[in-house]
């Protein structure tokens, strides 16, 4: 094991590189199979960045919203399976407020360059 440097650092030194200096290089079909690569690199990055901490406070949430203890598998599963009952919907108190922070906490890691989730941060 290697303390320096990360992995999170490791990957983003290859997508930086691919994106300045053989993209610049590649035309046609290849620059777009290239672009998509980069971003998946740039998605793990952010993957390794946020997703524990992400997971660690969703799973805090559900918890609470549940009374009930699990992995966040398995408090997503409740919850879905509480909400298809009827047994929980949006008067549930915290139910709504989970949502928003969930998908918040997901468009951080999957798309923070959307558009409308940039306008909510800029909300807050």
């Amino acid at each position: 094991m290697q303390d320096e440097p990360t992995p999170t650092e490791l990957i983003k030194a290859v997508a930086d590189f691919l994106r300045t200096e053989i993209a610049p290089a590649i035309k046609g079909h290849n620059s777009f199979k290239l672009r998509v690569g980069i971003n998946a690199l740039d998605l793990v990055t952010r993957q390794l960045a946020f997703a524990e901490a992400g997971d660690t406070t969703e799973a805090a949430r559900l918890k609470q919203l549940l009374g009930a203890d699990g992995t966040v598998m398995e408090l997503n599963g409740a919850l879905s399976a509480k909400i298809a009952s009827g047994e929980v919907d949006l008067n549930t108190p915290g139910l709504s407020e989970h949502l928003w922070q969930t998908t918040m906490d997901k468009l951080a890691v999957d798309q923070p360059n959307y558009a409308s989730y940039k306008r909510e941060l800029g909300n807050k």
